[in-house]
């Protein structure tokens, strides 16, 4: 659902970037709340992995 709504956004502040152009406040608003939903995606990555067990392997080569 997170992901919907990111690239959702994504094609608005397109959408937004091709009418008024990249620095109009228009998109640059659009474009923090993309950043928004972003950090919140990566938060609940690192939530995810933190919960994770995590396992290590170790392989040595033979020589």
């Amino acid at each position: 659902m997170l992901a919907l709504l990111i690239e959702l956004k994504r094609q608005e502040m397109f959408h937004i970037a091709a009418q008024f152009g990249y620095t109009a406040k228009e998109t640059v608003k659009c474009s923090q709340e993309l950043d928004l939903l972003l950090n919140k995606q990566l938060n609940n990555r690192k939530k995810f992995t933190m919960t994770r067990p995590s396992f290590s392997y170790s392989y040595k080569l033979a020589k």
